[in-house]
């Protein structure tokens, strides 16, 4: 899958899901991805609980759409995501989507955005129902973006993030630390080697992009930052079952082009 900044997204918010106190590093994050030229924003503005957003919407130019809860126990809030999605998607105006929630409701959506040729890329926490992240092309938990949630925001049905993340120091590095995720380091570690060896060539190496890119395909959800890393490279490095070769590139010799072989794969 191919990331442009150029890429125009729309980015669509529920309130009632997300702790406003991601916004600046979500919109950071979001500038790797693309431009956000459609920002809206979905709750019930009259409900105390989301007074910490609406100092925030001007800030970020997020257009703030209301919906009132008309029954008790129903989200009146995903209908309207949902609505106005199909209608950006039909408008034809942006190149992906972006969902920020950590409900399963949008599990839908994001296939069928995906099966009209558009990106979508999925923000929440680490909560997240497995149905919601597998239909995006990229998923992105919350709390590796290092930082804390208000103790202001009080969602609805839908906890707020459960933990908080910290920062410790490494030698002359600081990195991100992060519980890691429940039982996923040796299904992660396989994914890494298997998708190594799916791109490898006759003596085993495979140039790390690709490999990144493909790790994503198979699992939406997988970065380095959740293990602790700021990058891939790094990940790759603290791996003892894999070797790494840093290569010139011959159309520009100022840039290192790095891949990787399991170990015992050489021809």
């Amino acid at each position: 899958m191919s990331e442009s900044v150029d890429n125009k997204l729309a980015v669509l918010i529920d309130a009632d899901n997300i702790s406003a106190g991601y916004i600046k590093p979500m919109i950071e994050e979001l500038a790797r991805y693309g431009n956000p030229t459609i920002k809206r924003i979905y709750g019930d503005w009259t409900r105390p609980n989301l007074g910490a957003w609406k100092n925030l919407l001007l800030d970020y130019a997020f257009q703030p759409v209301q919906q009132f809860g008309y029954t008790t126990g129903k989200n009146a809030t995903d209908s309207a995501m949902i609505i106005d999605a199909m209608d950006i998607l039909y408008s034809e105006k942006v190149d992906g989507f972006c969902i920020v929630s950590s409900d399963s409701d949008f599990t839908r959506l994001a296939t069928r955005l995906r099966e009209a040729g558009k990106t979508v890329y999925g923000i929440g926490e680490k909560k997240t129902p497995t149905p919601f992240i597998a239909a995006c092309d990229r998923f992105i938990y919350l709390e590796i973006l290092g930082v804390h949630a208000p103790t202001d925001h009080k969602p609805d049905k839908k906890s707020s993030s459960k933990e908080s993340q910290g920062q410790v120091k490494s030698g002359k590095k600081t990195i991100e630390s992060h519980r890691p995720l429940n039982g996923i380091e040796k299904e992660t570690k396989k994914l890494i080697l298997t998708s190594i060896q799916d791109l490898a060539d006759d003596s085993g190496w495979a140039f790390l992009g690709e490999v990144g890119a493909l790790i994503i395909k198979k699992m939406p959800s997988f970065d380095s930052r959740n293990y602790g890393f700021s990058k891939l490279s790094t990940m790759i490095r603290a791996m003892e079952e894999i070797e790494i070769q840093e290569r010139i590139n011959e159309k520009n010799a100022a840039v290192t082009l790095i891949y990787i072989r399991v170990k015992g794969d050489d021809a």
